[in-house]
């Protein structure tokens, strides 16, 4: 049975939506998978794990371009470096099959990301002090 301490409240565009608080994700990756609970086929190791290496190198880039903070680059870059290791593949829930633009997908990455950067930080997950989008940053206009 769950308590109201299994999970956190996180909102978004859309309101609050109840997130287990052992999770790296937040209130869009919960709204995909509330929303496409389809074939329970997940994304494979190898794809999950380029999006890390996606993610730490476009951190380090915009660090480097002085486009983002030193330290919340250094946090997202090893946050990142985690994701494309494989030690946060159970953070990545949603289903294979959901949007066509893979959206989902690209949100479970930036939350899980920043969520962990956040507690490398020493910061709680959830509190958006690095906003999920953060680690989806633009460079010259190019969203990465």
């Amino acid at each position: 049975m769950s308590t109201e301490s299994d999970y956190r409240t996180e909102s978004d565009s859309m309101g609050e939506v109840r997130v287990p608080a052992n999770a790296l994700y937040g209130a869009q990756t919960q709204r995909a998978i509330d929303n496409f609970p389809i074939s329970d086929r997940r994304f494979g190791r190898r794809f999950i794990g380029a999006i890390g290496q996606v993610k730490r190198f476009s951190a380090e880039v915009n660090v480097d371009l002085g486009l983002l903070d030193e330290e919340k680059g250094e946090a997202i870059a090893a946050a990142s470096e985690e994701v494309a290791e494989g030690r946060h593949d159970d953070q990545f829930p949603v289903d294979i099959f959901q949007t066509g633009s893979g959206t989902s997908t690209h949100m479970n990455a930036n939350e899980v990301i920043a969520n962990r950067a956040i507690e490398l930080m020493g910061g709680k997950k959830g509190s958006k002090e690095i906003h999920p989008t953060t680690t989806s940053i633009s460079v010259k206009g190019r969203t990465t």
